[in-house]
């Protein structure tokens, strides 16, 4: 009996994944835990592996769709049969056995005993993709197999699909086949002029239409970029969003740093970074001001009153928000180390798709870029996110004299749904005394 190899979970408020590359074709063998294929989400890429040795048999996911958790993307024939095929003698009842052993829910680390049949559903979903009455361009098709991503091309380009020769299994239209014949038909030649007593003259043509302002370049977005637009603009229509401003005196944090940092690596291994100071005035000020550690549910606002905070990361894909959870409860020393070693492992694409689930408040710091100023957007569900900018050395009045310090200007987004604008003031009022007092914010730690 094969094994489905089923996307796993995808992370949290993510839906679907486009498929990648498959690192095998179908015939090929493969080896338990070996990488079958990539599929990538609007937050992280990730690789799926086969859940048994044996041989690829069947690819039911092409490059370039797109799938949902739990979505078969191919079968892996077993070793066993794979040998029973080349003898052609059965398998063993404890070969088949064994066989069950894989192929848990979604792909999960428990493969126990799985009790669904692997082919019979297969084989009954792909004939639900049979589109029996589906209107394309001008004619009614029928007994054309489709997917609903080749369905959608055709509509929008009005294409005829019995002008179309399909390449996949069973004759099947792939996408690709849809591409292939929308390219060629723009590259069709223009039906020859009908023939003249005289040859026409040759008329001078225009020149080509240039720019108005010079070269231009056209780069389609990527999936993960358009995903990030349409979950931005989707969190926008549906939330009240207000930003709050505050600035920070670091003087003490500054000398804090400056004093303890050569020593904090040596012996911990960690560089000490002003990260670790925001998240624990953070959860600080979430713990006095718990509506900011809530989301919205429908009617309901769920008040989270446990500390996962996000920790913003910019990659080359885009931006990724590792989860530091139980915050709360670790030192500065452990969140040190854990957002370090988060942030390497965001930009070098290792991030496992649970690592940023979960959070309930979340840090974004445009100061590495040299932000002064900014109005940064909540991570949907989440109802708050704090910004940090760029320390600058600025003249401030302090007892009625003029000092020139190392002031941030810090910003608060929150949802008005939930948050009233005196309790977001004093929320960040509350990040502002604990940073600027670093033996209070130890013991609020």
């Amino acid at each position: 009996m094969p094994v489905e190899i089923r996307v796993p979970p995808l992370g949290e408020s993510v839906v679907e994944a486009t498929v990648g590359q498959w690192k095998h074709k179908e015939g090929d063998t493969v080896a338990r835990d070996e990488e079958l294929v990539e599929l990538e989400t609007d937050k992280v890429a990730m690789t799926v592996t086969s859940y048994a040795a044996g041989k690829l048999a069947q690819i039911l996911k092409r490059e370039g769709e797109t799938v949902a958790p739990g979505d078969v993307l191919g079968l892996v024939a077993l070793e066993h049969e794979v040998a029973s095929e080349a003898t052609g003698a059965p398998p063993t009842p404890q070969a088949q056995f064994a066989g069950r052993e894989y192929g848990g829910e979604y792909g999960d680390e428990e493969r126990g005993p799985s009790k669904r049949p692997a082919v019979e559903p297969i084989e009954a979903r792909r004939s639900e993709e049979v589109a029996r009455t589906q209107h394309v361009g001008e004619r009614l098709q029928s007994d054309i197999k489709l997917s609903p991503a080749v369905r959608r091309l055709a509509v929008q380009h009005r294409i005829d699909l019995s002008a179309v020769k399909g390449t996949g299994r069973g004759d099947r239209i792939t996408k690709a086949d849809v591409l292939e014949f929308i390219k060629r038909q723009g590259a069709a030649p223009a039906a020859p002029p009908p023939p003249t007593a005289a040859p026409p003259q040759p008329q001078p043509q225009p020149a080509p239409p240039q720019p108005a302002h010079g070269p231009e370049e056209r780069v389609p977005m990527s999936r993960r970029r358009r995903l990030i637009a349409e979950r931005l603009v989707q969190a926008q229509r549906e939330a009240a969003y207000v930003t709050t401003f505050n600035e920070i005196d670091m003087s003490a944090v500054v000398a804090l740093r400056d004093r303890l940092k050569d020593a904090f690596q040596q012996k911990h291994g960690a560089k000490l970074t002003y990260m670790p100071f925001f998240v624990r005035a953070s959860v600080g000020a979430l713990k006095a001001f718990p509506n900011l550690n809530s989301e919205v549910q429908g009617d309901t606002i769920v008040v989270k009153r446990y500390y996962n905070i996000g920790i913003a990361v910019d990659t080359e894909e885009g931006l990724l928000v590792p989860v530091l959870r139980g915050a709360d409860r670790k030192s500065m020393v452990e969140l040190s180390r854990e957002i370090a070693d988060a942030a390497a492992r965001a930009r070098d694409g290792r991030l496992r798709p649970d690592e940023l689930m979960g959070g309930t408040f979340t840090i974004t710091n445009g100061g590495v870029f040299g932000s002064l100023l900014s109005t940064p957007v909540p991570t949907p569900p989440q109802t708050a996110i704090l910004g940090l900018h760029r320390i600058e050395q600025r003249p401030v009045a302090v007892d009625g004299s003029v000092e020139v310090r190392p002031m941030m200007y810090a910003a608060l987004t929150y949802d008005h749904r939930v948050v009233d604008g005196r309790e977001a003031v004093l929320f960040l009022a509350h990040i502002k005394e604990l940073v600027e007092d670093p033996e209070a914010l130890l013991l609020e730690g």
